[in-house]
């Protein structure tokens, strides 16, 4: 498995009309994205899996991995490279039996270190905590901090996502802290020039080289 590490874009539940999302994700590769998440909850079936097929013909040519939020039959339908996993979801474990040993499983685990390990224990591929900035996908969720990282890093072996509210702006924050990775929302698919958006969250993980 390729070492998950840089941006982490998470497409929008509803896309700006244009251009076309797989156009969008197509530019965010380019300026630096690392790992794709494909995020439609409510969706209709049949346009999610046609979604799905189209991210992953343009992920496929940039080598770079497709991640299915929530849904392992959507990914297991499409032969996408994981599934993202919430707190209503299948457990890791169950969504490995369906993927397969290679496939990479990520689960959300807000502020809550002990769920993190829980995870990591049932074969999860990286752990995500947030949100740590103010957000406007989810304004709602629970805020993590800092020193959350800091712990997670000392007792984990899996990458470490940071999410929420992240921006070129502050995000050199929670790499300091210890996320391998930085997820994003409108701060790459909400801006006027996706590529230089994601080009920007390229360069903080530079930074720290």
């Amino acid at each position: 498995m390729n070492r998950l590490y840089g941006l982490y874009a998470v497409t929008p539940e509803v896309p700006r009309p244009s251009p076309p999302l797989a156009t969008q994700v197509e530019q965010a590769i380019v300026g630096g994205a690392r790992l794709i998440q494909y995020r439609n909850k409510g969706g209709d079936p049949v346009e999610r899996l046609r979604m799905a097929r189209s991210l992953l013909a343009v992920c496929r040519a940039a080598a770079v991995p497709l991640i299915i939020n929530d849904d392992p039959d959507l990914a297991a339908r499409t032969g996408a490279d994981g599934v993202h996993l919430g707190r209503d979801d299948p457990d890791p474990r169950e969504a490995r039996r369906r993927l397969g040993s290679e496939a990479i499983i990520g689960v959300s685990c807000y502020n809550q270190l002990q769920r993190a390990l829980n995870a990591q224990e049932a074969s999860a591929d990286y752990v995500a905590f947030g949100r740590f900035f103010a957000s406007t996908t989810k304004p709602l969720a629970v805020p993590a901090t800092p020193t959350l990282l800091r712990q997670a890093r000392e007792r984990l072996a899996v990458p470490l996502v940071a999410i929420g509210g992240i921006t070129p702006e502050n995000g050199a924050l929670p790499i300091a802290a210890g996320a391998d990775m930085l997820a994003a929302v409108d701060a790459v698919f909400g801006q006027p020039d996706i590529r230089a958006a994601a080009a920007a969250f390229d360069a903080l993980f530079h930074d720290q080289r």
